[in-house]
């Protein structure tokens, strides 16, 4: 519940204290939401769930995987990231969706509050301490042990991310172009170096399982933010040729059962994406599909129907052969 505001603080600290509160209500329903593995795919589809070893994090990551083709989309989850599934497995039939698509599924499960970045230091949260080196496994760890265990190519993919794995999704794309030819956003945060964001990022960690931004990039200002901004990268993105597909709702004013937490934190991010939209174009970006549709708030069926509309363009970008 948000409590009353101090009169006399600034609108946009009054904004920024709104906005924190509906992030921190938000992750906390998406945190106790239920859901098991065959809560949406249907029961005898030939999901594997891998133990990958990874050097840099110093430990073995589950990971989901169904075969479907030589190259795969890998999906990355949200702030609240479990260790046991994925958040596209448990709250959407995406197994499904995938069978007959000529692609394999990759869900690399765990990474609550990492961006999925190389942090600067050990990752110190209310379970444990953990080394968060993930761009180093996403990108060259688990690409080789696909390729030589599942036949999965190391280049040539997508990679597609919700919420907090949108901004992520596309800095791996623009870090490592061979690997990713295709980056979604789904819902992301893509100016996380400027304005409140770092103070939006901070607090979003500490709420969820107590992570500290500094041991991530270092205070605000620290040249590893600005690295980890699609719209900073936006000319990376748009050198490599890379296929973007970037969604956000409207913040859901149409939608009759809009809450205002998820209302609230899509308004926000639908800013983000606007300015990251006007750098990709002035930039001379032309391989991009924008979505900012009249109604969605910062909710997985958004982002599940964001993902079923862009699987044909995934098939085409990444020469998918459909099975029959």
């Amino acid at each position: 519940m948000v409590t009353a505001v101090t009169a006399g603080v600034s609108p946009l600290r009054r904004l920024m204290f709104l906005l924190t509160a509906a992030l921190l209500a938000l992750l906390g329903g998406l945190f106790n939401s239920s859901g098991t593995s065959s809560a949406w795919s249907r029961q005898g589809q030939p999901i594997e769930y891998l133990m990958v070893p990874s050097a840099a994090m110093h430990r073995q990551i589950k990971v989901e995987f169904q075969a479907g083709g030589p190259h795969a989309v890998y999906l990355l989850d949200g702030m609240m990231a479990r260790d046991d599934f994925n958040g596209w497995d448990i709250h959407l039939p995406v197994f499904d969706w995938f069978a007959p698509s000529g692609l394999s599924v990759v869900m690399p499960t765990g990474g609550m509050a990492s961006f999925y970045s190389d942090w600067y230091r050990p990752a110190v949260g209310n379970g444990g301490t953990w080394t968060y080196k993930w761009d180093t496994f996403l990108a060259q760890e688990l690409p080789q042990w696909l390729a030589t265990n599942k036949a999965v190519s190391a280049s040539g993919n997508a990679v597609v991310g919700a919420s907090m794995a949108g901004s992520a999704s596309l800095i791996l794309a623009a870090k490592h172009p061979q690997n990713f030819v295709y980056a979604a956003s789904m819902s992301g945060f893509l100016n996380l170096s400027t304005g409140n964001w770092p103070s939006l990022v901070s607090a979003a960690q500490l709420g969820s399982g107590g992570f500290r931004s500094e041991a991530m990039w270092g205070p605000p200002g620290d040249p590893a933010w600005a690295g980890n901004d699609p719209t900073v990268n936006v000319a990376m993105l748009v050198a490599n040729n890379t296929r973007i597909w970037v969604y956000t709702g409207n913040g859901g004013k149409s939608d009759p059962d809009t809450k205002l937490d998820a209302s609230l934190l899509e308004s926000a991010t639908r800013i983000s994406n606007k300015v990251f939209q006007a750098r990709y174009q002035a930039a001379g970006g032309r391989n991009g599909v924008f979505n900012f549709p009249a109604n969605g708030t910062h909710t997985w069926s958004y982002w599940g129907e964001q993902l079923e509309a862009m699987l044909p363009d995934l098939q085409q970008v990444l020469g998918a052969r459909p099975s029959s």
